[in-house]
């Protein structure tokens, strides 16, 4: 098709749905010339699930106007993400990753035979990349580093050094898969300025970069449900499909972050000319729209209601299942699924005299922390350190905790004075310059220039000492310690995140008290710490 289509119309097919694209007069020049070359690229980490349709659609978009498509099957970018996928599952997670993606790819029509499928690890462990590695880490700073990194590669306190390598690496593979453009989420936006700022110094061509916009899950935040419940997944049966779509959040003229109508314009319209509305014929019967522009305006002035839209993508969303799970019907794809993601297993090691404690004691779950509301009495700043305050906080015990935080570059005192806050309670008390902290104060942060910080927040009516649980977890029994050793709250901390309705998740798990969820005010996508 895409001999057919004019370079103007080329680049509208290309750049449609896009929220930015950086080089278009690049791109214009190119399809001048002659076919763009392009890469996606993803680590191979958790299961792929529907929200991969997105880029999926978009890849389709660029075969249609005659693009040479690669796909990166990240592995190793997998592992230096803190250690997303474990080295030993590597190789099994790509493999997964090839059948799902092509599954997906042929549910939507696009003919794999055009594309060119690749593995990191099969050029990423050359004598000339890894020496191009050594050349990029001479030049990018630490700070441009983890500032590429901030919204893709996971956000932890004491962040590991492989972290810092995965954006040169990003940017290295356009060079080494010899592409013009590089495609991805408007999240990955910073890597890609620092692939444009860098390559050039190591000899390489600048290229151009596309961006989708990052769209709302299927399944938002606001329901109230475990993981399994928060996403669906390529392989759910459609029982779990419908009872999945129906917790979905989907307000009645509400056109903002709904992730339903997100759907049916990132993916079922550019799959298709038409989308059909199923409903009832004493509401009207079926309504078939030509233009997501359409749907859009219908749903917002509540013409559409969200039951019948909800079960219209459901069917387009099964049509698109279908061969998917057809295809993992097979043993082997049965098998190799069970392989690369095992269930997690309780530890073997248990301890001869108590071996209920043992096991306990090497589970890394949050009902392991002692979580809880406290009140700050009074707040000043430390008598020898100007970045730390030195707080008392009423936790519900008889005497308040002193807790040394390093708020003052972000919070006042004003603001923190007799607010309730949020506390981890079986830390080993620390000195901190000469102080002992006897908790610690958790807070939202997003990295940037400047960092931003705010103090998580309890539930209106709260009461100091009033436990704090993950959803889930409400009947394990805290540490009476935390040992350092073991770092617990560290493996925790890593998915301890704040979703974009600003509630408090590990895991896509609510934190919650016994009247409500903690939040925080404005950081959305934020780390806990």
């Amino acid at each position: 098709m895409g001999e057919q289509l004019s370079p103007e119309e080329k680049f509208s097919l290309i750049t449609r749905n896009l929220q930015e694209v950086l080089g278009e007069e690049k791109l214009k020049q190119i399809l001048q010339e002659r076919e763009l070359k392009v890469y996606w690229g993803t680590a191979t980490t958790g299961k792929p699930h529907v929200a991969y349709f997105v880029p999926m659609s978009k890849i389709a978009d660029f075969l249609k106007a005659g693009c040479e498509v690669t796909i990166l099957f990240a592995d190793l970018h997998a592992y230096l993400d803190n250690m997303k996928a474990p080295w030993e599952l590597l190789e099994l997670r790509v493999q997964y990753y090839e059948q799902v993606i092509k599954a997906m790819l042929e549910s939507i029509g696009v003919p794999l035979e055009k594309l060119k499928f690749v593995k990191g690890t099969d050029y990423q462990l050359s004598r000339e990349y890894t020496l191009d590695v050594y050349r990029l880490s001479s030049m990018v700073t630490e700070h441009d580093a983890k500032k590429a990194g901030a919204e893709v590669v996971k956000q932890v306190e004491h962040p590991l050094l492989s972290g810092l390598l995965y954006p040169g690496l990003q940017a290295l593979d356009e060079e080494y898969l010899k592409v013009d453009a590089q495609f991805g989420g408007v999240d990955q936006r910073k890597i890609f300025t620092l692939a444009e700022k860098y390559l050039p110094s190591l000899g390489y061509t600048k290229r151009i970069h596309m961006m989708n916009p990052m769209v709302p899950g299927l399944t938002g935040t606001k329901m109230s449900s475990s993981e399994e419940e928060s996403k669906i997944d390529l392989l759910d049966k459609k029982d779990d499909v419908k009872k999945k779509l129906k917790k979905a959040f989907c307000e009645p003229g509400n056109i903002q972050n709904n992730g339903i109508l997100s759907f049916v314009k990132h993916v079922l319209f550019p799959l298709s000319s038409e989308f059909v509305i199923k409903r009832d014929p004493k509401w009207g019967g079926d309504k078939v729209y030509t233009s997501y522009e359409e749907v859009e305006k219908d749903f917002a002035e509540e013409q559409i209601h969200p039951g019948d839209l909800k079960a219209s993508v459901e069917v387009a969303l099964n049509k698109l299942l279908d061969p998917i799970r057809k295809k993992f019907e097979t043993p082997e794809l049965r098998k190799l699924t069970s392989q690369a993601y095992p269930e997690p297993t309780k530890s073997k090691f248990a301890a001869k005299g108590n071996p209920k404690n043992a096991t306990e004691e090497d589970d890394i779950v949050p009902s392991r922390l002692d979580l809880r509301v406290g009140k700050v009495i009074s707040v000043e700043k430390h008598p020898d350190a100007d970045s730390l305050y030195l707080e008392k906080i009423d936790v519900g015990e008889e005497q308040p905790r002193t807790v040394v935080s390093g708020l003052v570059a972000y919070v006042s005192q004003e603001e923190l004075q007799d607010r309730l806050v949020i506390l981890l309670c079986n830390l080993k008390p620390q000195k901190m310059r000469g102080i002992e902290s006897q908790a610690m104060l958790l807070c939202a942060s997003v990295e940037g220039d400047p960092r931003r910080i705010e103090p998580l927040d309890a539930p209106e009516g709260s009461a100091p000492g009033d436990r704090v649980y993950v959803e889930g977890f409400e009947s394990g029994k805290p540490d009476d310690e935390l040992k350092p050793k073991k770092k617990v709250f560290e493996k925790l901390q890593v998915d301890l995140k704040i979703s974009d309705e600003c509630i408090a998740q590990w895991k896509e798990k609510d934190l919650m008290t016994k009247l409500g969820k903690i939040t925080c005010k404005t950081l959305k996508g934020g780390n806990i710490s």
